[in-house]
C-alpha cells in the first residue's frame, strides 16, 4: 500500500512546479524508453525491430497487447500496424504478447492528467484496455512501429545487396530492389536482428493509406460469424479440472460455517474446499460443479456495508449537502446571485445501480508448477493479473505467464479479477493440475463491482427565453477509491474526477454555471461501467438543461448551439444531427416527440436525437440520430457498429435495468430481471462521425451517455410528463 501511495504521490508532484528534489530522476525516467519485452525470449534467426513486431524465417508476427471484448481491438491495431509496414492485416499472424511496461496506456493517463499523460504513464506505467483509450493511445504509436520495421527491413536488405535504402521500396511483406525482385521480410529477419533498428521514420499521409478511413474487414469476423471464435471459457486441456466459487453476497463478508456433506457425495465432485470469503467446488465438469455449489448449506457474516437500497439512498441523500466539501467544482459566473435574482426551478435525479453482464460469465484456467504459472483468461488488466499471482504463488514476475483470451463482452467488468484471485487460490493448492474456474450467472450478477447509484440536485433561472443560471449537485460513490484499492491497494492521492465526468467538464458557456460533485462513504463495491461518470452525469446534467430551456420557451436543440457558440466543435456536431433528423421541433404533435441530449466525454462531442410516439400500449422508439466528433474515423463499418451498440446498450439501461439490494446483494441476478432492449424494440438508428478535430479519439464509449436524457427528453414532449429517474419502466410504460 505505501509503495502504490508513493508512486502516485510522486506521480502527480513532477507536474508541478514546486517540485525540486527528485525532478532530474523523474525527467530521466520520463525520457527513456521502455525497454523491448520481445527481445529476452529471441532464438537465433529472429528479429523484433519494436516492441510491436517480431520477425522469423516464417514471416511476420504483429504484437496488439490492447485486449479486445468485442470492441474490435485486435483488428484496429492490426490495421495501424500494417498499413505503414506493408502487409495483408487479414493474413499475418498476431499475437496479444505478454504484460509488458512498453505496453503502457499513455491515453489512459492522459485522461487523469491532461497534458502530462506521459508523465503519468512513465512513473506509474499500466497495461490496461479501458476508456475508449486504444485508438487514441496506439493511433501513431503502432503507425511508427510499423514504419520503423519496414524502414529497419529495407536497410537489412540494402546491407546484403550493398545497396542504398532509398532504393528500395516495400509491397505485401516484401523488400522490392530495383531490380524488381522481392525478397521476403522473414528472410531478412537475421540481418535486421544484427543492426539498429531505423528510428526517424516518416509516417505516411492519410491519402496514401490503403486500408485505413475506407471499409474494412475486421480481422476477426470470419470467426465471430462462424462460431469458431475461442474465448476464455472454451479453455480445454489435458488433466483440466472444472471448479466454480460461492463467495459471500455481502461482497467482503466472510463465511461463519458451511456444511457440504450432501455436496460431497453427488457424482463428478471431486473436492470442495474454503477459499475468501467463500466456498469452492471441483469436479469433473462445471455443471456438476454448480450443482455441488448450490447442494452447500451455507451461514454468511454481515457484509461490509448497508443491506438495502433504501439505506444507501438515505446516505446519498445525507451527504448531498451544499456547501460541504466538494470533490470538484465548476463555477463560472456567480451562481448564488443570480439564483437570488429569478424564480428558481429545481428537481431531483435519481440512478441506480447497474451491472456490467457480459454475456460470457467470469470465468480463468490456471496451471501452477513449482516453476511457473500459466494463466488464461480474458482480462483488461494483465500487468495486475500478473503482479497479484506472484504475490499469492511466490513466483517471480518473470514465471508468471498471462495469457490474454478474447472477451465474450466486458463493459468495465474485466477491469477487476476477483474471478482470477479464485482460481490461482483453487490452482496453488493443486500444483500441477489445472484448473478452470466458472461463475455461475446469478454468482456473476451477485459478485459485480457495479456501476455506482447517483443522486443529483438540479437549480436553475432563466432570462428572457435563455437559460440564465445551471446549479448541479452530484453524490455518489468514488469509483476511483474502490477499484483502485483493490488493484494497487490505496486509490490516488487526488480527486476522483468520475464523480463529475460528464457534468462540470461540458463545453456550455452558460453565465452563470455551477457543478458541484459530493463523494458518498462506501457502500455496495463500484468500478467502471460503459463510459464511467458520464453514463450517469450525462442523464443528471443534460435532463435538467432540457427542464431550464424548456421553462425558458426556448427550442432543445437551438438553445443548446447557442450555450455551445464558444465551442464550434461542439456546435458543428449539434448542426449535424439537426440535419440528420430534419429538426424542426421537438413536439411534433398527435403523441410524437423528440429529445435531444449533449455529452462531452472521453474527449468526444456527440450529440443524439430520439423520436419516440406515445400510443395506448405505450411508448415506442422510433428513430435515433447520432453525431459524434472523432478528429478521423478509421474503420467507418467498426465505428458504426460500436456507435449504435453504444445507443443500444443505454436504451436498455434507461428503460429496464437496476440493481436493487436486500440482505446485501441485488434481487436481480439473471437476464430475466435486467432485460435489456429486445430486438422489436430496436429503433432505426443512424449515426456519423466527423472529421473537423486534430485529435484522434475511440468510440467504444462517448455513444452511451446521451442516450438516456435523450430518450427521457423525448418522453416529456411527447407526453408532457417529466421522469427523473431510472429505469423508466417505474414511471412509463413501453411497447
Amino acid at each position: 500500500m505505501g509503495k502504490a501511495r508513493t508512486i502516485a504521490r510522486r506521480t502527480f508532484l513532477v507536474g508541478s512546479v514546486a517540485v525540486t528534489g527528485g525532478v532530474a530522476f523523474s525527467v530521466w525516467r520520463v525520457n527513456t524508453p521502455f525497454a523491448n519485452p520481445l527481445l529476452g525470449d529471441l532464438k537465433d534467426g529472429e528479429a523484433a525491430i519494436t516492441p510491436f513486431i517480431k520477425i522469423d524465417g516464417s514471416g511476420v508476427t504483429l504484437i496488439t497487447p490492447r485486449a479486445d471484448k468485442g470492441q474490435g481491438a485486435y483488428s484496429i491495431q492490426t490495421y495501424l500496424l500494417a498499413e505503414e509496414l506493408d502487409v495483408d492485416p487479414l493474413k499475418v499472424k498476431t499475437s496479444v504478447g505478454k504484460p509488458a511496461k512498453a505496453y503502457t496506456n499513455f491515453a489512459l493517463g492522459e485522461e487523469i492528467m491532461p497534458g502530462r499523460g506521459h508523465i503519468l504513464g512513465k512513473l506509474m506505467p499500466m497495461q490496461m484496455t479501458g476508456g475508449s483509450s486504444t485508438v487514441p493511445d496506439m493511433y501513431v504509436r503502432l503507425r511508427r512501429a510499423g514504419a520503423a520495421a519496414r524502414e529497419t527491413l529495407k536497410e537489412a536488405a540494402a546491407k546484403l545487396h550493398n545497396l542504398s535504402a532509398d532504393k528500395l521500396k516495400t509491397e505485401n511483406g516484401h523488400v522490392i530492389l530495383p531490380s524488381g525482385e522481392k525478397i521476403a521480410y522473414g528472410a531478412l529477419a537475421e540481418t535486421a536482428a544484427k543492426i539498429n533498428p531505423v528510428k526517424n521514420v516518416k509516417l505516411r499521409d492519410p491519402s496514401e493509406w490503403k486500408f485505413l478511413g475506407r471499409d474494412i474487414q475486421r480481422t476477426d469476423i470470419v470467426a465471430k460469424s462462424t462460431g469458431t471464435q475461442d474465448y476464455g471459457i472454451d479453455m480445454e486441456m489435458e488433466g483440466l479440472v472444472y471448479a466454480t466459487v460461492r463467495a459471500n453476497p455481502g461482497i467482503g463478508g466472510g463465511v461463519k460455517s458451511f456444511d457440504a456433506s450432501d455436496a460431497t457425495k453427488m457424482r463428478g465432485v471431486h473436492k470442495i474446499m474454503p477459499v475468501a470469503h467463500g466456498v469452492a467446488v471441483i469436479a469433473d465438469n462445471s455443471w456438476r460443479a454448480f450443482k455441488a455449489a448450490e447442494a452447500i448449506n451455507i451461514e454468511w457474516e454481515p457484509g461490509p456495508y448497508p443491506p438495502t437500497s433504501a439505506q444507501m439512498w438515505k446516505i446519498l441523500e445525507k451527504n448531498l449537502v451544499p456547501g460541504s466539501k466538494a470533490i470538484k467544482n465548476r463555477k463560472d459566473g456567480n451562481v448564488d446571485a443570480a439564483l437570488k435574482s429569478g424564480d428558481v426551478i429545481e428537481a431531483q435525479y435519481r440512478v441506480p445501480y447497474l451491472a456490467h453482464a457480459p454475456l460470457e460469465p467470469m470465468n480463468a484456467t490456471v496451471l501452477i508448477t513449482d516453476e511457473r504459472v500459466d494463466i488464461w483468461t480474458g482480462t483488461q488488466i494483465p500487468d495486475f493479473v500478473q503482479k497479484h499471482a506472484v504475490k499469492m504463488t511466490g513466483h517471480k514476475a518473470k514465471d508468471v505467464f498471462v495469457h490474454v483470451l478474447p472477451m465474450g463482452g466486458s463493459f468495465g467488468r474485466r477491469l477487476e479479477d476477483t474471478y482470477v484471485l479464485q482460481t490461482l487460490e483453487i490452482a496453488n493448492s493443486m500444483r500441477g493440475t489445472p484448473v478452470k474456474m466458472t461463475w455461475t450467472r446469478e454468482e456473476d450478477f451477485s459478485h459485480d463491482y457495479v456501476r455506482p447509484m447517483a443522486l443529483s440536485r438540479g437549480r436553475g433561472t432563466v432570462k428572457d427565453g435563455k437559460v440564465e443560471a445551471f446549479d448541479l449537485d452530484i453524490v455518489c460513490q468514488s469509483i476511483a477509491k474502490s477499484q483502485f484499492v483493490r488493484l494497487m491497494g490505496s486509490a490516488p492521492p487526488i480527486p476522483d474526477t468520475s464523480i463529475t465526468q460528464g457534468g462540470d467538464d461540458q463545453p456550455y458557456s452558460i453565465p452563470n454555471y455551477r457543478v458541484t460533485g459530493y463523494k458518498a462513504p462506501e457502500m455496495a463495491p463500484v468500478s467502471s461501467w460503459r463510459s464511467v461518470g458520464a453514463s450517469h452525469n450525462g442523464f443528471h446534467h443534460e435532463c435538467f438543461l432540457d427542464e431550464l430551456i424548456d421553462a425558458a420557451g426556448a427550442d432543445p436543440l437551438k438553445e443548446r448551439i447557442r450555450l455551445l457558440q464558444n465551442d464550434p466543435l461542439s456546435v458543428k456536431v449539434l448542426e449535424e444531427v439537426g440535419r440528420m433528423s430534419g429538426w424542426t421541433g421537438h413536439k411534433l404533435g398527435n403523441g410524437r416527440g423528440r429529445g435531444v441530449a449533449f455529452t462531452l466525454s472521453f474527449g468526444v462531442r456527440t450529440a443524439e436525437i430520439i423520436e419516440v410516439v406515445n400510443t395506448e400500449a405505450g411508448i415506442i422508439i422510433e428513430k435515433v440520430w447520432g453525431a459524434a466528433e472523432v478528429g478521423k474515423v478509421l474503420d467507418p463499418i467498426n465505428f458504426e457498429a460500436q456507435f449504435s451498440g453504444g445507443i443500444v446498450f443505454a436504451l436498455g439501461h434507461a428503460m429496464n435495468c437496476e440493481l436493487t439490494y436486500e440482505d446485501y446483494y441485488p434481487k436481480q441476478t439473471n437476464y430475466y430481471a435486467y432485460e435489456g432492449l429486445k430486438l422489436y424494440q430496436t429503433p432505426d438508428i443512424q449515426v456519423k462521425g466527423l472529421e473537423n478535430g486534430d485529435q484522434i479519439k475511440g468510440m467504444g464509449e462517448p455513444g452511451v451517455p446521451p442516450a438516456a436524457p435523450a430518450l427521457a427528453n423525448a418522453i416529456f414532449a411527447a407526453t408532457g410528463h417529466r421522469i427523473r429517474q431510472l429505469p423508466l419502466y417505474k414511471a412509463i410504460d413501453f411497447v
